[in-house]
């Protein structure tokens, strides 16, 4: 039997990126599946288009129609403010871009930057937003674009439908995401969605900083704050294979093995110990080569006093707060650098981003950054509320994950 290329709207099935009015909307869409279909040349593409691109691929390539829902749903907020802002959401079903690959996503990676975005202290375009910024499960459909299909890096991404990845996008806790190719990363065969998604955003950024924020060299001896955290085990791990010492701050003696666990030689409770005299001690008055910073506010004083001289500083984020302005004649007593970069502008040519991600991959394989899960929260406001109540609230140790769907 051939099948007319058409796309019904509500159920919205698509079968291809059609142009043509009588054809139904452009979907941008390119749908595959296992089931070769006999499909027609003429009078079964769009008018005009039968020695066409699309001719050709309707002609060669299996394509079946998928029905896709018309609304989805997300977590997110219709307006800045504390936790109860967080609320579930009904969006449109997300329309794919001619470069985007579209995602059912299973997982969802919780971060500060979350927070952030949820307290107003990094500006959201328009309302309503969904909340997250890393996912991972799915492709269910491909870009069709052909100045992309015929892009050397999106080849050497090696995406299908059907296979598992991982994405960075802002969004991310909802349904189905649309996401520019560039930004989604195939999962190598052994690496589950779940561990994806706990270890995308944070190890991108992890290995990004301690190569190019600073340069972790053998020998180094690097201090890293909330060591214990999702971020923190990973800077441990990473930090402890390039021959460094590292010195983590926690705030209790379970974290602290933990940490010690995941590759820390010396770690102090801030609770109970001096942070500028035990980092002293443990390095003969000199200090460290390094900090990574996500406190932010109530930590900046006593890295400046702890830090050596011609040492980096890197403000990795803010989780007790912004740190408040001062003058930059503060750096030179010790011609201290002080950075504040993003993993976006370490990973912002899509072969930045591949041979990034492609590392922190092999270096989850082979086991040298182990992933370490607190738990998976329910796909619900009630469950983005508690996970960000959790993580700001220092009750947690390791990554916190939202189930949005089933693999």
């Amino acid at each position: 039997m051939l099948l007319p290329l058409r796309a019904h709207h509500p159920a919205r099935s698509l079968c291809g990126p059609l142009t043509n009015k009588a054809w139904g909307r452009p979907s941008g869409l390119l749908l595959r599946s296992r089931v070769p279909l006999r499909l027609p040349i003429t009078g079964a593409v769009p008018a005009g288009a039968q020695s066409s691109i699309y001719a050709r691929r309707f002609a060669t390539t299996p394509t079946a129609r998928m029905s896709l829902p018309s609304k989805i749903s997300a977590i997110g907020i219709n307006k800045t403010g504390d936790f109860d802002v967080i609320e579930k959401l009904e969006l449109p079903f997300p329309q794919n871009a001619p470069g985007n690959v579209l995602i059912k996503v299973q997982y969802g990676g919780v971060n500060f930057i979350d927070t952030y975005f949820r307290k107003g202290l990094y500006p959201i375009s328009q309302f309503p937003q969904a909340l997250g910024r890393e996912a991972a499960g799915e492709v269910i459909a491909l870009p069709t674009d052909e100045s992309v299909l015929s892009n050397e890096e999106y080849k050497l991404r090696g995406l299908k439908v059907g296979a598992r990845v991982a994405a960075n996008t802002l969004g991310a806790f909802s349904e189905y995401v649309s996401v520019p190719w560039n930004k989604v990363y195939a999962l190598p065969e052994h690496l589950s969605t779940r561990v994806a998604a706990a270890s995308l955003l944070q190890g991108a950024t992890a290995l990004t900083f301690v190569t190019e924020a600073y340069n972790v060299q053998k020998g180094d001896v690097v201090l890293v704050h909330t060591v214990a955290g999702g971020l923190g085990l990973i800077f441990a791990q990473l930090i402890k294979a390039r021959g460094a010492t590292v010195i983590g701050t926690t705030s209790t003696p379970e974290k602290a093995a933990l940490a010690k666990a995941h590759g820390a030689d010396h770690v102090i409770l801030y609770t109970k110990e001096d942070l500028v005299q035990r980092v002293l001690e443990l390095t003969n008055g000199e200090g460290v080569h390094a900090i990574f910073d996500g406190v932010g506010k109530d930590t900046f004083e006593a890295d400046l006093k702890v830090i050596r001289r011609k040492g980096t500083l890197v403000s990795v984020g803010n989780a007790s707060g912004a740190v408040p302005p001062f003058p930059p004649l503060r750096l030179v007593e010790k011609n201290v650098k002080l950075l504040r970069p993003t993993l976006d502008n370490y990973i912002y040519t899509p072969e930045e981003g591949r041979t990034y991600v492609t590392e922190l991959f092999k270096l989850i394989e082979n086991g040298t950054v182990k992933i370490n899960i607190h738990g998976d929260y329910p796909f619900t406001a009630e469950g983005v509320q508690q996970s960000q109540k959790d993580l700001t609230g220092g009750k947690t140790t390791g990554k916190l994950l939202i189930k949005i769907s089933d693999a």
